[in-house]
């Protein structure tokens, strides 16, 4: 049988490698990532400048931005970025270290495969030498009680990240926040949220105690700020539902039609009536509120904001342990969340509302 012309088969554009010309080639490809990113690191490491192709420009020597920002197109050097990426995602610092580690491990890697030893040989001391490691780290360590490590390991951690002038005040909102969320030896990542705020001081930044989110009230005749308030949260719309189904209506006179519009108005009222004597002090509605019962709520002194998103609905409720609901009828004393209040605040453009002192913030 007559061998097949490669040209035949694959694109003019594809070029294909094998044997030790693959090997050396993404060794090569993945170590030169490594060398991108080696000066930085240390107390004496230097910033890179990046402009990428739209002109602008990046000043960092944090290890995945660089990474990031970089238009990388062969594959073995987009595997380091993915390693860095994902020391990022796993740990939030260390980046660096783990892609110069990697470039080292393929480095010397490339001198066993000089001697012969096959890559499947290799691979297995490597993984020996991962457990070992392990091992060893497991002897080192350390337990140690109280904050002023943590603070001392985030102040190294923001290094290199622009926040060098304001890293004690960093470090100790950060290591409050961490104890905040954390219940026994497990640390709740997840109900850390992190609002930015652009033109605001850095020594501004603070920790709250309860939850922040970007909404501002429904209304503007409602009250700014409500102290110990009454927390209810829902999930389905303040206003006049649409038919699912077509319907026709006949009106012959105009009593007629103002009759209509009464009776919405009057169905609407009687669903804020409930609220009210429920003595609900804020409400927060996943859906829309309508005008009339944006008035209502107003005139009673709830302070409400529409359209919440589901997060934070949920954030809410984890913090004040406000139950949300679905329906009216499920509206009884239980389900209403604490705290010691709920405000809006404008940062300059951006209105903030903050509830403070959480039964679990």
């Amino acid at each position: 049988m007559s061998e097949i012309p490669q040209d035949t088969i694959l694109s003019s554009d594809i070029s294909r490698k094998i044997g030790k010309d693959a090997q050396r080639n993404n060794i090569l490809a993945a170590r030169i990532i490594s060398d991108i990113v080696k000066t930085t690191l240390g107390p004496k490491g230097m910033d890179k400048m990046l402009v990428d192709s739209s002109g602008n420009i990046t000043i960092t020597n944090d290890g995945v931005t660089i990474l990031e920002e970089l238009e990388i197109e062969h594959p073995a050097s987009k595997m380091m970025v993915e390693i860095a990426k994902t020391q990022e995602r796993e740990v939030g610092d260390g980046t660096t270290s783990a892609v110069l580690l990697a470039g080292k491990l393929l480095e010397y890697g490339e001198i066993l495969l000089d001697k012969k030893i096959h890559p499947t040989i290799i691979v297995k001391g490597y993984e020996l030498a991962s457990k070992k490691s392990l091992e060893l780290l497991e002897e080192i360590s350390i337990n140690f009680e109280g904050r002023e490590l943590l603070e001392k390991i985030a102040q190294t951690s923001m290094t290199g990240k622009g926040a060098e002038g304001h890293r004690e005040h960093l470090s100790k909102i950060l290591v409050d926040a961490i104890f905040q969320v954390s219940s026994m030896e497990e640390i709740q990542r997840e109900n850390i949220n992190i609002q930015k705020l652009k033109g605001e001081s850095v020594s501004d930044s603070e920790v709250i105690k309860g939850v922040v989110f970007e909404k501002e009230r429904a209304h503007k005749d409602m009250p700014l700020c409500v102290v110990n308030p009454k927390i209810l949260l829902i999930d389905f719309p303040l206003e006049n539902k649409s038919p699912e189904s077509e319907v026709h209506l006949n009106i012959s006179t105009p009593e007629q039609l103002q009759r209509f519009i009464e009776r919405e108005e009057y169905a609407l009222k009687e669903l804020i009536e409930n609220i009210i004597q429920n003595n609900a002090s804020v409400v927060f509605c996943q859906k829309g509120i309508d005008d009339v019962a944006q008035y209502y709520l107003a005139k009673a002194g709830i302070l409400a904001c529409r359209r919440v998103p589901r997060s934070d609905m949920e954030r809410i409720s984890r913090a004040t342990s406000a139950k949300i609901i679905s329906h009216i009828n499920e509206l009884k004393q239980e389900v209403f969340g604490r705290a010691e209040t709920a405000e809006e605040v404008l940062h300059r453009d951006t209105s903030l509302l903050y509830i403070r002192g959480c039964t679990n913030p």
